[in-house]
């Protein structure tokens, strides 16, 4: 089955610092809580962590993600004003963190519909963005998709991989009855491995990706 073998389910960071990961999605998938756990996780680890506030169109999401960098230890970068740009934001995040010598830079975006083709040309100004600032970042370019989304995940990770080539997918919303089945066909047509799934609301409910507890959850064994 090819969500076995899509490529490294693990996540590739930067042997030197920082490593940068760019976090995308559609609205309401869960971006921003993602990337708040993601801060706690690697800070828990003994991580160095800045948060860059790219979605500078929903105004709660700075606040949330200020919250999760206090929650976390993490430094934060957010947006001036309203009318500062996300490419902006991130390329100072970076810019800091490697005068800091900060290990991870966890970059926030606005969620847009994979249909709004101006919204997506943004997401590519942000990539580039990043890029400019550290040659070779972002190290991974992450989609979150909602676990309870159905087929239409198919089409969304096709559209972003166009503007952003993604290089992995964090599903999230796998607790309750979701069990994700429609990403095996996003793993099996793009070739992008899963590199962590969220299983529920808790600060230590995002874990890695592993795909035979994956596998045994879609595919139940009947008594």
């Amino acid at each position: 089955m090819g969500i076995l073998s899509a490529g490294s389910n693990e996540l590739q960071l930067s042997d030197q610092k920082p490593s940068v990961l760019l976090v995308v999605g559609v609205n309401g998938g869960g971006k921003t809580t993602t990337i708040g756990k993601m801060a706690y996780k690697f800070a828990s680890e003994g991580a160095s962590v800045m948060l860059a506030a790219g979605d500078t169109f929903r105004a709660a999401a700075g606040e949330q993600l200020d919250q999760w960098a206090k929650r976390s230890n993490a430094e934060i970068v957010l947006a001036e004003d309203e009318k500062t740009r996300p490419d902006t934001v991130l390329y100072k995040a970076v810019a800091q963190a490697v005068e800091r010598d900060i290990d991870l830079v966890l970059c926030d975006t606005s969620g847009r519909l994979h249909t709004n083709w101006s919204l997506m040309e943004e997401l590519s100004k942000c990539k580039k963005s990043i890029g400019k600032c550290l040659d070779g970042a972002p190290h991974e370019t992450l989609l979150v998709l909602d676990g309870t989304t159905g087929m239409n995940m198919l089409n969304q990770a096709k559209e972003f991989n166009e503007s952003v080539a993604l290089s992995g997918i964090i599903l999230t919303k796998l607790d309750g009855s979701s069990r994700g089945g429609a990403v095996v066909s996003v793993v099996d047509e793009l070739g992008l491995p899963i590199k962590m799934v969220g299983v529920g609301e808790g600060v230590e409910d995002l874990q890695p990706f592993d795909p035979v507890s994956f596998v045994d959850a879609l595919f139940p064994e009947t008594q």
